[in-house]
């Protein structure tokens, strides 16, 4: 066993356990950037790891209640088939060149995932202010019917399924984007909800894929479970109790970070970048809570709430016991 990836695993899993996000978005690039393991051989091992933590988060919101099993149905329609062919997909791609084409793909995946973090967050925060709303007498806007559609639904599963079988990034974050277009009146614990079960079979396809014809290695994935497992159960159960927004902006930072790195940004330009989109992103948070009401900064918010306030979300807490606080971006 390697302690190394023992270790990593055990962070990812935590992070994963925190914030419902970050298995093959983070732990594939530690994987390809920090322990050099070739980009195929990362992805198919993270995949096969996956498939045994992506249960988890799913089950607790089958026991919420928040899956729209429809939507489940339509996507892994697209999605299954697909995960399994990405492997093919990336065999006829070429094999001299295949390291290279998993690197760049995971790149720009790695970027479309940060963006999808940032979206999931503010909607976080808006359903809690809406929640708020409706705590303090005022009548919360019943939301329109869900009407699925087919046809596009399963696109999405079909192009998050190819995505997530070529690089294992995407069935947290880049399905969850194009639900959120499609469907604007799923509320943001049924969009995670619905992709979360969606994304066990879809991971599952996938793994058996790369079990086949990918690059796994037996030795990398029960290295990563052996950290992993214990660091969701972790994760999950301090997740009341922790940070929820710094921990997600860290988060979106690194996975931008790793992906400008893995499509071949230099080292020097990366650093202004990340500079530039610290301080541009800190601006434009502040504006965004404004907007929604709220005070620029969440500490502000945290001591002017009133006492009854924080009385009723301990109740809430208690009797909900697998929720996490929401994020205080």
């Amino acid at each position: 066993m390697d302690f190394g990836l023992a270790l990593a695993g055990l962070i990812v899993g935590m992070v994963v356990g925190l914030t419902g996000m970050g298995g093959g978005a983070l732990m594939t690039p530690i994987l390809v950037l920090v322990f050099h393991i070739q980009p195929l051989a990362a992805v198919s091992s993270d995949l096969v790891a996956s498939f045994f933590m992506k249960p988890v988060g799913a089950a607790v919101h089958i026991r919420r209640g928040t899956v729209n099993w429809k939507l489940v149905q339509w996507l892994a329609i697209g999605s299954v088939p697909a995960a399994f062919a990405g492997v093919f997909v990336l065999r006829a791609l070429g094999r001299a060149d295949l390291q290279n084409v998993v690197k760049q793909a995971l790149g720009y995946a790695l970027l479309l995932a940060a963006a999808g973090l940032i979206i999931k967050t503010y909607l976080a925060l808006r359903e809690r202010v809406q929640r708020r709303a409706g705590s303090l007498g005022e009548p919360p806007a019943m939301p329109p019917p869900i009407v699925v559609r087919p046809v596009p639904t399963m696109l999405i599963g079909a192009v998050g399924g190819l995505v997530v079988g070529m690089t294992s990034v995407g069935s947290g974050s880049l399905i969850i984007i194009a639900l959120l277009v499609l469907y604007p009146a799923l509320r943001a614990n049924q969009l995670v909800g619905t992709d979360l079960v969606q994304a066990v079979p879809l991971v599952a396809a996938a793994a058996l894929g790369h079990l086949l014809y990918g690059d796994f290695k037996l030795g990398v994935t029960a290295s990563l479970l052996v950290g992993c497992l214990p660091g969701v159960y972790i994760g999950a159960r301090f997740s009341a109790q922790a940070p929820g927004g710094l921990v997600r902006r860290a988060l979106a930072l690194v996975l931008l970070a790793s992906g400008l790195k893995l499509v071949g940004i230099a080292t020097a330009p990366l650093a202004w970048i990340l500079v530039a989109v610290v301080v541009v992103g800190s601006l434009a948070w502040m504006q965004a809570r404004r907007s929604l009401g709220l005070p620029a900064l969440a500490r502000y918010e945290r001591r002017a709430r009133p006492a009854g306030d924080s009385a009723r979300a301990q109740v809430s807490m208690a009797s909900r016991p697998g929720d996490a606080v929401d994020p205080q971006p």
